[in-house]
């Protein structure tokens, strides 16, 4: 299978495309083919050694959309060729990914791979803090201070 490694925290040149060992399932998990990853602040982090994972080498990457194709010991919601998305997952810089099931949500057939793998994790912390950290209510104004992502930000040494 293939898919990004890193061996080492440091610039983008670390990151390596090569062949890795095919995931194994587990109780309570999915394999999933990755059809978009979402790239996101957290996967430069790792990256740049910010949280690299304690095991190296690592395949960054939490968030992806794609296709189930297989199914562990305990999993009950999901089955081989359903449409899901997920987040907080370790190593979606694959071709595949193995996840728990607790994190894969259904995606449903009018939502594309690429605009679930882009905007899952954005749209659950948007989701979060206008209704969970602060529920904002008719009449009220928000202000979205330094919106900002790691993907087209600009900057003037590299991250």
């Amino acid at each position: 299978m293939k898919a990004i490694s890193v061996h080492r925290p440091g610039a983008p040149e670390v990151l390596l495309y090569e062949e890795t060992p095919a995931p194994s399932l587990g109780y309570g998990e999915v394999l999933v083919r990755n059809h978009a990853i979402g790239v996101n602040y957290t996967d430069v982090y790792a990256r740049n050694g910010a949280f690299t994972p304690s095991d190296l080498p690592f395949t960054p990457g939490k968030e992806a959309a794609g296709e189930v194709l297989a199914v562990g010991d305990g999993v009950d919601d999901f089955a081989p060729s359903d449409r899901v998305a997920f987040v907080e997952t370790l190593g979606a810089y694959a071709e595949q990914t193995i996840v728990s099931a607790r994190f894969l949500v259904h995606l449903p057939a009018s939502i594309e791979y690429v605009t679930s793998a882009a905007a899952l994790l954005k749209g659950l912390t948007a989701q979060y803090l206008l209704r969970q950290t602060f529920r904002v209510g008719a009449g009220q104004t928000i202000f979205v201070h330094a919106a900002a992502g790691g993907v087209n930000t600009s900057t003037s040494g590299r991250t």
